[in-house]
């Protein structure tokens, strides 16, 4: 005769309800030291997060990088996080998280940094994405631990710091040098929808170079920035034939180009000589990487051979792959979605999406993942990486609750 497992889940919402105050005062305080790549100097709020790990008992293993790699990659510090909860043997389940985000800009209402909380809303840079699973991720542990169940396996948090330039230095050096091999992993993601691939993402570097000349004899230079419109207008043109090409994977669209930064020129009265911008392509799961960059440099070199005397450089700057649907994350994805409809009351779908994340450097050992955490139905409607970024406090509490229960079912 077999004895059914017991159901833990009534004292795991308990104890998350008891402490949850405590919870929100944990995300104030991340959301209170800046995190803003660039410029990157990371390592600081790294230190904050453990010492405050560390109040809670948590052991809390710190990895700073090499500062010749970080500043390699266009930033200043990075440590990284691991706190390893051992219960017995069994499977291992980590949980990601990213503490750097990209800089505030202008036309906030509060202070970005300031974790103020108004209408059940907690505003603050990173407080959606992702220091909210900072604090769902630890106190779904916390409340694990609080039970004292000889569970069967281990669970790891997974706090890195480089997601906005690629997470080779976040989850990449972790995995490449052998620091954690987890059976599964959850990452940082929204309440609403538990995601089970993403697009890829190509970012580059076009440098247009012409002749500088006086305004008053234009003619004696080369007009770069002349150059760069022909080369926009046909990078911009891609983005009709990219509206024919569609995924297999719900939540996925098309591929799509955009130019995020431009810059150029030296005055008014000057006819520029060089101009720099920068691409981001993004990828469905089902093109190759390879062919994609191959076609973009064709068209931009297509392009500015049409502008007498331009030439141009091109670099590279991040090729992030998508992350593929997985077929050995199956019991995961399950817990996740069951769970969510018990705690929130409705289904959880799953789906793709459209963003790139550190999942796929996970994906690529064969990790079986899921994108599951603290936040909105779309990433519209936190006003993630806009002005007055915030996060619903009871979708934080509810998040909480469903990854509490399905880190006890994976290890009971």
């Amino acid at each position: 005769m077999t004895t059914a497992p017991p159901d833990h889940n009534q004292a795991l919402d308990a104890w998350i309800d008891q402490h949850f105050d405590d919870e929100v005062r944990f995300l104030q305080e991340l959301v209170r030291v800046p995190t803003d790549t660039p410029p990157g100097d990371n390592a600081p709020h790294a230190e904050h997060t453990a010492r405050l790990l560390q109040g809670f008992g948590f052991e809390v293993e710190q990895f700073p990088l090499p500062q010749a790699e970080v500043v390699a990659c266009g930033m200043t510090s990075i440590t990284n996080l691991i706190v390893r909860r051992r219960y017995g043997d069994g499977k291992t389940v980590a949980l990601n998280a990213h503490g750097d985000v990209v800089p505030p800009g202008e036309g906030w209402t509060v202070g970005p940094y300031n974790g103020t909380v108004i209408d059940g809303k907690l505003y603050g840079r990173a407080a959606a994405v992702s220091k909210s699973d900072f604090a769902s991720y630890t106190f779904a542990l916390r409340a694990l631990d609080a039970l004292g169940v000889a569970f069967k396996g281990s669970v790891e948090l997974h706090f890195t710091y480089d997601e906005e330039f690629g997470g080779e230095l976040g989850p990449g050096y972790l995995l490449r040098h052998q620091l954690t091999r987890p059976d599964y992993l959850i990452a940082a993601g929204f309440s609403y929808q538990v995601i089970n691939a993403h697009n890829g993402c190509l970012q580059m570097e076009v440098t247009v170079h012409g002749k500088m000349a006086h305004a008053a004899i234009p003619d004696s230079g080369i007009d770069a920035l002349q150059g760069a419109t022909a080369i926009l207008t046909a990078l911009y043109a891609q983005n009709r034939h990219y509206k024919t090409i569609t995924s297999a994977v719900a939540g996925i669209t098309h591929p799509y180009l955009n130019v995020g930064r431009i810059e150029g020129g030296t005055n008014t009265n000057v006819v520029p000589g060089k101009v720099v911008f920068k691409l981001d392509r993004r990828m469905i799961p089902e093109e190759n990487p390879v062919e994609v960059e191959a076609e973009v440099r064709r068209v931009i070199a297509e392009a500015a051979a049409s502008v007498a005397g331009i030439h141009v450089d091109i670099k590279r700057l991040l090729l992030a792959e998508a992350w593929q649907p997985q077929t050995g994350n199956a019991a995961l994805v399950d817990a996740l979605q069951r769970h969510g409809e018990a705690v929130f009351g409705e289904p959880i779908p799953t789906s793709g999406t459209p963003l790139y994340t550190d999942v796929r450097l996970y994906g690529a050992y064969g990790i079986p993942a899921a994108i599951y955490g603290a936040g909105p139905r779309t990433v519209l409607e936190s006003n993630a990486k806009r002005a007055d970024e915030h996060l619903d406090l009871n979708d934080l509490r509810r998040a909480t609750k469903v990854i509490a229960r399905t880190l006890a079912e994976l290890l009971g």
